[in-house]
Formats: structure tokens, sequence, C-alpha cells
């Protein structure tokens, strides 16, 4: 079902301030930013390897993680998997007795297909399942 790695998610207070540190500390720098309104969230995305990081910022109180990030601080918030079929992985995780948070596929970065399954029922970390586009190879997404 897991095919790899997809990105890791890290919940940051700031884009600007957390892009210079990997800049600075890490020689990181090249990053896509991307506003996700309907979501209340900012993204800066880059590719390390064949993995994407994604430091995400909530823009308004409403995003779905600012409770966690004010919470639990900045840190990682998520890993993403690929998968073949997202319907599929979402059916047979049902089917295993896991919690799903998306109980389908929703539109994602990049024009991939997402859907979350609850830390509860994943040994306390929140996975993201991620269908790339079709004809699309991982290495092209940035």
């Amino acid at each position: 079902m897991l095919k790899r790695i997809d990105h890791i998610g890290i919940a940051v207070n700031d884009l600007e301030r957390a892009t210079a540190f990997y800049g600075a500390t890490y020689g990181v720098t090249a990053w896509e930013r991307i506003e996700i309104p309907e979501r209340y969230m900012a993204v800066a995305v880059t590719r390390i390897g064949d993995i994407s990081l994604e430091l995400i910022t909530p823009t308004d109180p409403q995003a779905a993680f600012a409770n966690y990030l004010a919470e639990h601080g900045e840190g990682v918030h998520h890993i993403a998997y690929e998968v073949d079929d997202i319907e599929a992985s979402l059916h047979t995780l049902e089917g295993r007795g896991i919690r799903l948070v998306d109980a389908h596929g929703r539109p994602g970065i990049h024009h991939t297909c997402v859907a979350f399954l609850h830390p509860k029922a994943t040994m306390g970390v929140l996975t993201e399942l991620v269908q790339l586009p079709t004809n699309v190879h991982a290495s092209e997404t940035y």
C-alpha cells in the first residue's frame, strides 16, 4: 500500500523565519510558497532528495492545525506516504479498523489527492496519504 515517504509536514509559527533558518543552517534556499486561503494556511515546500519538506503555518485561528501549533509548539506535524489509489487505501484501512480523518480523498497541493488518518489510530503520528496525479513521478513534483 505505502510506496514511499512523500513529504514531512512541519508546523511553524513564521514561514519567513523558518525558511531563513533552513537556509542559514542547512543551505536549503529553494522554496515554493503556496497560499491556501480555503484552509487558512500557507506552505513553503522544498525537495530534499526524493522527499518534500513542507513548512506549514496557519494564516487564521480557523486553520485545522492552529490549536495543535498553539498547544504543542513548532515541530513535526505529519508524515505523508504516497499510495497508488487513495480511495482503495482508505477503504482497506477503514476495514482494518483505522480511524480516518477524511473518508475520501480531497485536493492537495501540486494536483495531488490527499487524506488524513487519525493519529490515535496510527501510533500517535498524524498520517497523510497522497495520490500523485496520473502519469506524474514523485521526482516531478516540487
